[in-house]
C-alpha cells in the first residue's frame, strides 16, 4: 500500500508539472497575439445562504470545481451561458455572480496556481470537462453592486462587501466529459472505498465552486484517461 500510495503520489506531482508548464505555455501565447481578454459574465446556480465560520488561511496548492452553464438561460435579459469553450476564447475571465458563502470561502482561500475542473451543469449531460487554473486571488465582485446585472444583490454594502470572486485561465480540456452520471455510478459501487466518498461535488451538488481532495483530483484525471464505450474524446483546443 506504501509503494502504490508513493507511486500516486508521484504521477499527481507530475501531472501538475505538466499541467503548469501547458498553462504558463498557453498564457505567453496569449500575451503575444492579443490584449487581455475582456472578462464574461459567468452563471451561477447558487442561492443565498447564512454566512459560514471563518476563512482558513493555508499558502499549499489546492484543487477546486468551478461550474458553470453551457446553454443559454436568461436571467434579467441577460444570457448567463457560459461554457469550456467559451474560456479557451477568451483565455481568462473572472469567476464573477457567485452568491453563495460558502463557495464565496472556497474562492477566498485560493491562490494564484492552484488548478481547477471546470464542470458543465444544468445541461443534457453535466460533467467535468476541462481544466482551468487560478490567476488573480479573491477581489470585491463589483457586479453585486450593479442593479443591471443579473445577480444583483441590492442587500450588498460598498463599505462592507461580502463577495467576492476569482480570475480563471484555460489549461485545457479532458481527454474525455467525465459525466456526474460516471461520478455517482463509481460512488454507488465501491461506496465508502471510492476516492469520491466525501467529495463536495457529491455531497453539496448545489454549490457552484466547492474543493476538490488531492486524492479526488488524482483519480478524476485517472478516468480521464481511460476510453470506456460510448464517451466521446474532447478535441484539444
Amino acid at each position: 500500500m506504501v509503494a502504490k500510495r508513493s507511486s500516486r503520489s508521484a504521477a499527481l506531482t507530475a501531472v501538475t508539472a505538466t499541467l503548469a508548464k501547458e498553462a504558463k505555455t498557453a498564457d505567453l501565447a496569449r500575451k503575444r497575439t492579443r490584449k487581455e481578454p475582456v472578462p464574461k459574465l459567468l452563471s451561477t446556480t447558487d442561492s443565498q445562504q447564512h454566512e459560514q465560520g471563518p476563512i482558513n488561511e493555508d499558502s499549499e496548492k489546492s484543487y477546486w470545481l468551478f461550474k458553470a452553464e453551457p446553454e443559454s438561460r436568461i436571467v434579467d435579459g441577460v444570457d448567463v451561458r457560459f461554457s469550456f469553450d467559451d474560456l479557451s476564447r477568451e483565455g481568462q475571465a473572472s469567476w464573477d455572480g457567485v452568491r453563495n458563502y460558502e463557495a464565496r470561502n472556497c474562492m477566498q482561500r485560493m491562490k494564484v496556481g492552484d488548478f481547477g475542473f471546470f464542470y458543465h451543469s444544468s445541461c443534457k449531460t453535466p460533467g467535468i470537462v476541462g481544466i482551468l487554473k487560478v490567476c488573480k486571488e479573491a477581489y470585491i465582485d463589483h457586479t453585486a453592486f450593479d442593479p443591471k446585472h443579473p445577480y444583483y444583490d441590492p442587500k450588498s454594502d460598498k463599505e462592507k462587501p461580502k463577495w467576492f470572486m476569482v480570475d480563471v485561465e484555460y489549461v485545457r480540456p479532458l481527454k474525455r466529459l467525465i459525466g456526474l452520471h460516471e461520478l455517482k455510478a463509481h460512488l454507488a459501487k465501491y461506496s465508502s472505498k471510492s476516492p469520491l466518498n466525501d467529495m463536495a461535488l457529491m455531497r453539496k451538488s448545489r454549490l457552484s465552486v466547492s474543493p476538490v481532495k488531492e486524492s479526488e483530483w488524482s483519480f478524476i484525471l485517472e478516468l480521464a484517461d481511460k476510453e470506456v464505450d460510448g464517451d466521446t474524446p474532447l478535441e484539444s483546443k
